[in-house]
């Protein structure tokens, strides 16, 4: 069984095939059951979370929703350390604990700025529709240097997100624009979201590499996993720009 030797995803890494256990190879069929699994426990948490704030328990809900974005980045953590045999009860978990953060995060923008969740999630599935055909026409091709810097950015990115998320715990300071809505803010964000939909690139370029090296079975659950973390960031991404656009 031969294995992918390139990096495909953020959440992956180097040989990352070459550790996953099982004689099951990965088909296109499995992946896109998984796909769907995880996509709808994430849409069915997130509607969950709404419900209750709609309810009136506003109180409730921000607390689902802090506990799954905190919980969510911890499985992302713990999934990509630990690199465990069977990731479908990690996958699951994530799916649950950003529904939660999702649905959460939607609810406060929406009573905010009216109709933004709609636009949202159309930019979304807009940026997903055209990164694919960029991908599989090969306009956009997921190479060696072309993942590399992808996955550079997006680990800077990520730290850059940490940074500001313990400065604003301990101390009164941010991370200047990333969170302001005036015309730099929008182009960091505007970059921000350029990136993550690039990432779709490399999830759409490791599940044609897993399917046709005829991976193991659990690679499907890995890539399912990968293509989740994309899109909701992508999503949160299109949320925070168009929130910001709206506030001029």
């Amino acid at each position: 069984m031969r294995a992918v030797t390139s990096t495909s995803n953020p959440v992956l890494s180097n040989n990352f095939w070459s550790n996953i256990p099982g004689y099951e190879t990965m088909s296109y069929e499995g992946t896109m059951q998984k796909i769907g699994v995880l996509f709808g426990i994430t849409i069915l948490t997130a509607l969950v979370t709404v419900s209750i704030g709609t309810s009136g328990d506003l109180g409730l809900m921000m607390l689902l929703t802090s506990i799954g974005g905190i919980c969510g980045f911890i499985t992302v953590i713990a999934m990509v350390l630990i690199r465990p045999k069977n990731p479908a009860p990690g996958a699951v978990m994530y799916a649950l604990f950003e529904g939660m953060f999702v649905g959460g995060f939607s609810f406060v923008l929406e009573s905010g700025y009216s109709g933004i969740v709609l636009q949202a999630g159309l930019g979304t599935v807009c940026i997903i529709g055209v990164m694919y055909f960029l991908w599989s026409t090969k306009i956009i091709k997921a190479t060696p240097a072309f993942q590399a810097a992808i996955i550079s950015l997006t680990m800077a990115i990520a730290a850059l997100y940490a940074i500001s998320f313990l400065l604003s715990m301990f101390t009164s300071f941010g991370v200047p624009f990333l969170h302001s809505s005036g015309p730099i803010g929008i182009l960091v964000t505007l970059f921000i979201l350029g990136v993550a939909s690039f990432n779709l690139i490399l999830d759409f370029h490791f599940i044609e590499r897993g399917i046709s090296n005829n991976s193991p079975k659990t690679g499907e659950w890995w890539a399912a996993f990968g293509l989740l973390v994309t899109v909701i960031w992508v999503y949160i991404e299109m949320l925070r720009l168009l929130s910001k656009i709206r506030n001029q």
